[in-house]
Order: C-alpha cells, then structure tokens, then sequence
C-alpha cells in the first residue's frame, strides 16, 4: 500500500525556518573559514569551529524541516544512533572540504575538490538522516531525483566556498551563507521530493509520539553551538570587519627600524646654519 507522505504539515513554518538556520550555520561557519585566512594564527582552530558550524547549521536544517514530514497512515520515528550519526558525519566531511580551502584557497582543484566533499558532506547527512526513519514501511527513492539533489549540494557548495575565500568583507560572506543556506535546502527538498513510502499495513496509526515531539529535544546540543559559536564570531573584530591586522615592518640589516628623534633645539639650530645670512 502506497503511503501518504505530507512534507508540509505546517505549511511555510518549517521550510523557512529550516533555511535561516541552514544560513546562520553556513554564515558562521564560513566567516570562520575567512577569518583563517586572513591571518595564520590558530588557523585549524578557526576552521574546525567553521566546520562543526556548518554542519550543525545543515544537521538542524534538516531536523526542522523533518517536523513538518508525516505519513498520514503510520507513525514516524527516529533512531537516535542513527540521527546523532548524521551529525557527525555532516561535521567530518565537510570539515575536508572546509580544510583543503582553508588551507590551498578558494581556486583550482582546491576548490573543486573542497566544494565536492562539502556537498557529498550534505548529501551524506540527509540520506543517513532519513536511513534513522522507523516506521511500519519501506522509503523508496527515484534515482535520478536523488542525483539531481546531490549535485545542488556540490554546485552550491562550491559557490558557497568561492565566495567565502574572496575575502570581500562581511556583507560578501552574508551572500555566501544565503547560497549555503540555498543549496542544503535545495537538496533536502529535492531529495524529499524522490521519496516514496511502501506501507506494510500492521501498525495501529493512532501510536506514537508527532516528530516535533521526537526531534525537538534532539535540536537542543546544535542550537546551544550554534549560539555559543555566534557569540565567537559577534565578538571577534577581525571576522566582522574582514580586514587582516596591519602587518609590522620586518627590520633590515643595517636600517633602523625607526628613524633616530631629534630634540627640537637641534632642528632649529640646524635650520639656522642652512639660512643665508644677511650682510
């Protein structure tokens, strides 16, 4: 039996507010990628906080949008080891790809290979998310849905990562997180739209818990980060305003760093013997 699915149970709400968070996780996750650019100090600090930004921020996208995803006729549930490995597998895969651009910049092969993992990165976690569903039937995918998903994600990722590794300031970066916020949404809702639900028909479909009941309490750790990692970068001068510190001058050999002070009385007394004297 063909289940009813309903992407759409609370209409606009979930889908809206599955994209601002999929942009503050990409906003925040990739002005720490440009902030390590900048200057090379705590360079893979500044990238892991990037990396576990955006994928918390692509991780609680997709959960948000999930509480709006019912079966009219069975209940949906979710299996919390699975749910928490989508987490860590959004973190570590993208994570490669912010690391290669971090580290060989926004161009070439660089680019193309951090914006191809960063999307197979959101790809991963999406499926693996839905592998977590437990319900009394079987999801069933069209292929070639499912790869027209993957590829928004890695065309948009790499958009995304080319953007943040300009280095144009803070606004540049806001457009950066829209494209990152466009392209985890972009997938989710394309994959959505590959699935199908085969019901085996032996489950009483007044049971369970709603899945904003089910995944609510799983959001709390994500949204706490991403609190705290928007803090960091509120807080840090250097990724607001996007420019590097003024670089010191580097002493020669035989140059004085500073040119030697000369007291007053010494330039007034030279300024006297180069006058011309009256006669």
């Amino acid at each position: 039996m063909q289940g009813t699915v309903d992407g759409f149970s609370y209409g606009l709400v979930t889908p809206v507010v599955a994209y601002l968070m999929a942009c503050l996780g990409g906003a925040l996750g990739l002005r720490c990628t440009t902030r390590s650019m900048l200057v090379e100090s705590w360079r893979p600090g500044w990238l892991a906080l990037g990396s576990a930004a955006i994928g918390s921020g692509i991780w609680t996208m997709h959960f948000i949008a999930m509480m709006g995803f019912t079966v009219d006729e069975v209940p949906v549930h979710y299996d919390r080891p699975t749910t928490y490995a989508s987490l860590g597998v959004a973190i570590v895969m993208v994570g490669v790809g912010i690391f290669i651009v971090g580290y060989k910049g926004a161009r070439g092969a660089a680019l193309f290979t951090g914006g191809t993992i960063t999307g197979l990165g959101v790809a991963s976690m999406h499926y693996l998310g839905m592998a977590g569903l437990r319900l009394d039937g079987k999801l069933q995918y069209n292929t070639l849905t499912v790869a027209a998903s993957v590829v928004i994600a890695m065309a948009a990722a790499t958009a995304a990562l080319w953007a943040a590794g300009q280095v144009r300031g803070f606004a540049w970066s806001v457009g950066a997180s829209l494209v990152m916020g466009l392209a985890v949404s972009g997938m989710h809702y394309t994959g959505m739209a590959s699935l199908s639900v085969h019901l085996h028909g032996t489950a009483d479909p007044s049971a369970g818990d709603s899945p904003a009941a089910l995944l609510a309490p799983m959001l709390i750790g994500p949204l706490a980060f991403l609190g705290l990692a928007g803090v960091v970068v509120l807080f840090d001068p250097l990724i607001v305003t996007g420019r590097p510190d003024r670089p010191r001058a580097e002493p020669k050999p035989g140059v004085p760093a500073h040119a030697p002070a000369v007291p007053a009385s010494a330039r007034r007394l030279t300024r006297g013997a180069r006058a011309p004297q009256n006669r």
